[in-house]
């Protein structure tokens, strides 16, 4: 297995129909940002991808005139990552758009099951574009805009400057009341740095750490207001609340566990490979970061539904706090069932 930083990251680019997709792929395919991106649409025509960009083309793999090249799947995934890694010069990071209408979940599962393309690729983050002016309504009519929401590791909130200050507070309050461990971008016309969408490292909680201090805290029920980072609440782990308290959303949730002390392994794993087979339906995502008895190194791992990848990641540094974080999100889970398999991992 190659080194996780040797694999190529790959992000999954989904959003509900006219939220900002096409802007922000055509920025990719276009901006002179001096990396090679390859974007795989599902179909060419329909995503309105700018045609005075590609200056080459075989039947499916499209030459844009900053290096990117663009693809459409018709059918097999598997088959255009594998033409994709045989590309001569790689590519610093590959981009799959889901239909508007899609589950991102599938998509993402590729990324688990595939042996050939695991081992060249890696699931970097599911970043989902929303509108600000429609969301609200699209939560209520279209249960796929929600999944993408719940899904998200990064969320563009786009065409803020066509809402109030009131309904824009609204609208992040409904996403938070889903997903409150989404790093939130507000944009206009798509402006994000690409930095902030591509190669995010999402598997690796602590980059999300250092921007998002409260990110792990936003599942012990206070109320955040997210532009003033409170630091009074460090020691509230056994409150079990849902984020924000305005908008619990009725079914999804999002569960965070911590352990100051380390997990045993040999019963860890085992727990959790059994938890995501009997409710991996219910878990959208699921990711970690765990700190094991009598191991240096830190263990981080993510999931979709029943699929898993984990893997030992790197030395726990010198006077870093070693403690296990594991999130947890989706439908109706079992809470109180998780909490105390959790628990019963934890070495005493």
């Amino acid at each position: 297995m190659a080194e996780a930083s040797q694999k190529i990251p790959v992000t999954v680019l989904t959003g509900y129909l006219g939220a900002g997709k096409t802007t922000l792929l055509n920025r990719i395919l276009s901006e002179n940002h001096g990396k090679k991106y390859a974007v795989i649409v599902n179909e060419f025509g329909e995503i309105g991808i700018d045609n005075d960009l590609i200056i080459g083309a075989d039947e499916e793999v499209f030459e844009m005139n900053n290096g990117c090249v663009c693809c459409t799947v018709r059918g097999d995934l598997v088959r255009i990552m594998d033409g994709l890694m045989k590309r001569k010069g790689k590519f610093d990071a590959i981009i799959v758009e889901t239909t508007g209408l899609a589950d991102p979940a599938p998509v993402a599962q590729t990324f688990f099951v595939d042996e050939d393309v695991q081992k060249n690729a890696r699931l970097d983050a599911v970043v989902t574009v929303a509108d600000a002016k429609w969301l609200s309504d699209r939560l209520k009519d279209a249960p796929e805009a929600k999944n993408q929401i719940a899904f998200a590791d990064v969320i563009v909130l786009n065409k803020t400057d066509l809402v109030s200050k009131p309904e824009l507070a609204e609208v992040e309050a409904r996403i938070r009341g889903i997903n409150p461990y989404a790093k939130l971008h507000r944009t206009e016309r798509c402006q994000v740095g690409l930095t902030d969408v591509l190669e995010r490292g999402a598997f690796d909680l602590d980059r999300i750490l250092e921007i998002e201090p409260d990110f792990l805290e936003a599942g012990n029920g206070h109320d955040h207001d997210h532009d003033h980072h409170h630091h009074d609440h460090d020691h509230h782990h056994h409150d079990h609340g849902h984020g924000l308290k305005h908008y619990h959303d009725e079914d999804m949730q999002s569960l965070s566990l911590r352990s100051e002390k380390p997990l045993d392994p040999t019963k860890f794993m085992p727990w959790l490979q059994n938890l995501v087979a009997t409710e991996g339906q219910k878990i959208l995502r699921s990711k970690g970061i765990l700190a094991f008895t009598g191991d240096d190194d830190r263990y981080v791992f993510q999931g979709v539904h029943m699929m898993l990848e984990g893997d030992h990641q790197r030395k726990w540094k010198d006077g870093e706090k070693r403690e296990s974080r594991v999130v947890f999100i989706g439908r109706e889970l079992p809470e109180q069932a998780i909490r105390d398999g959790f628990e019963q991992c934890i070495t005493t």
